[in-house]
């Protein structure tokens, strides 16, 4: 049996346009999507995988609690770019045994991690 493959990941936002402009500053494209009488939403999809940010509304819980990562082409270039747009550097950029990497705070909190693999 093959290993799952991960296709979904949801983050919530007290303010989903100003997340979703944080994350395109990494190149995702987002659509603004409704599904039947659920909330607004920002969905943007990338070789199979899903990315949404929905609503932080008083009935959902809180998304902070967890670490995504992307690998992208230049750590360095991406990370300056995520500050510029208003994000906290939390590991700077650094060489390590998965590549070159570093790790920032999103404007809600989240925590992601960037890192272009060693050649």
């Amino acid at each position: 049996m093959p290993p799952p493959h991960l296709n979904l990941i949801v983050l919530r936002s007290p303010d989903i346009h100003r997340a979703a402009s944080f994350y395109q500053t990494l190149g995702l494209s987002f659509t603004l999507h409704a599904h039947g009488s659920g909330p607004e939403h920002y969905a943007s999809e990338s070789d199979g995988m899903v990315f949404e940010i929905y609503p932080l509304g008083t009935k959902s819980a809180p998304t902070i609690g967890i670490r995504i990562g992307f690998r992208v082409d230049n750590v360095d270039r991406i990370l300056a770019l995520l500050v510029e747009a208003g994000g906290s550097v939390i590991t700077p950029a650094t060489d390590s045994e998965w590549g070159r990497r570093a790790v920032v705070r999103d404007l809600d909190g989240h925590l992601v991690e960037l890192v272009t693999p060693a050649a």
